[in-house]
Order: C-alpha cells, then sequence, then structure tokens
C-alpha cells in the first residue's frame, strides 16, 4: 500500500465557503482522491485553517498555524510515505505578512528541504478571486496570486519536485474569493489522482 500525506491549509481541511464549516471527507479533494486511487493506497489528510508555510500567525493562533514547525513531526507520525502532496501558499499571500510571490515559494522550498528525500508533488494555489468580507485581511492578494505559479514551478523543477498548478483547474467561490465549492473539490481530487498514480506506479 503507497501512503499519502496531503500537506495543506483551510481548502485542504475542507473549509465551506461562507460557512465556517467542514465539507464531509467524500467531498473534501483528500476525500476525492482517496476514492479515485482506490485501497491500494492510504491518503492522510494534513489540512489546517491559516495554516502558513513558515511562520507563527500573532492574530490566528501562533506557532499552531506555523506549517513548518510541525512538518518534521507530522512527516514523523506518518512515517513511511511514499509522497508529499504540498499544498500550501495562500495564507502566505495576507496583508500582514507582506511577502511577495517570490517570497513565498523561498518559504515552500523550505518545506520541501524539510520533507525531501520523501518524492514532493506541489500545488500552487489557485488565483484568489474578488474579495468581500476577507478584502482587507487579503488586501493585494488577487494580483500576487497569479504571480505565484511561475515562482512553483521554478521551485519545483530547482528541487526536484513535482509540480501542479491548481489555477489551471480550480477556480475560488465567489462567496469570499478563497475557498472552494464542493465541485472544485471533485476537480482537484481527481486531477490529482492521475498524477499520484504516474508519480507512484510508473509504467
Amino acid at each position: 500500500m503507497k501512503s499519502i500525506l496531503c500537506y495543506g491549509d483551510s481548502n485542504t481541511w475542507g473549509y465551506i465557503p461562507g460557512a465556517a464549516q467542514r465539507y464531509p471527507r467524500d467531498v473534501r479533494w483528500p476525500g476525492v482522491l482517496q476514492a479515485k486511487l482506490g485501497a491500494d493506497f492510504h491518503v492522510i489528510e494534513e489540512g489546517l485553517n491559516a495554516r502558513t508555510t513558515v511562520m507563527d500567525d500573532p492574530i490566528r493562533g501562533g506557532a499552531i498555524k506555523n506549517g513548518l514547525s510541525y512538518l518534521r513531526p507530522c512527516l514523523e507520525s506518518h512515517a513511511p510515505l511514499d509522497l508529499v502532496i504540498l499544498a500550501l501558499g495562500v495564507n502566505d499571500l495576507k496583508h500582514r505578512f507582506g511577502f511577495s510571490a517570490y517570497d513565498i515559494a523561498a518559504n515552500i522550498a523550505t518545506l520541501i528541504g524539510v520533507i525531501q528525500p520523501i518524492p514532493v508533488l506541489l500545488v500552487s494555489p489557485p488565483h484568489v478571486g474578488p474579495l468581500s468580507a476577507l478584502a482587507e485581511l487579503f488586501a493585494g492578494a488577487p494580483e500576487k496570486s497569479r504571480q505565484l505559479a511561475p515562482h512553483y514551478q521554478a521551485i519545483a523543477k530547482q528541487l526536484g519536485c513535482h509540480f501542479f498548478d491548481a489555477a489551471t483547474l480550480v477556480q475560488t467561490s465567489p462567496i469570499d474569493g478563497v475557498h472552494w465549492a464542493a465541485d472544485q473539490h471533485v476537480l482537484l481530487g481527481s486531477r490529482l489522482a492521475e498524477m499520484v498514480r504516474g508519480i507512484l506506479n510508473p509504467v
């Protein structure tokens, strides 16, 4: 059996736009991934609302939200792993952190350095859409989010990772511009299942 860790933020957790509730397991993209892959694979969900790449969030939970702090114990807890799907970066776009798209990709590279030599599938996030209630929190994020994929792809190439740009497939919900409708989880989970089979069961 192949073990796959999905390490991400609120969209990996399954946050329902505008509801502050969670989609059922079979709706969330890791659940879709599990269903598509079948019993020969074990998909581990590690999503957390407001998780950043490498820094504490002084307003939302401090070190609890730091993706770097939890990553190594998470990897050891679930070892051995055959693949890590890394899907972070949206919360780094929050205005209070002041990161450029280049900076966020550099943060991602730090996480990959911890994960390797386990193979990594790096997922660049969908574009942040028009914002309403989250407009001040994510000020400047829509434009900056459109700059992430080239930087993520460059990091993936440099570090020998697999890469997928989720913005080519998934759109954020118009309800809040950050989280996804249920059908978008299905799209991503299904596409990643195809990629995972290619990575772990090469012809």
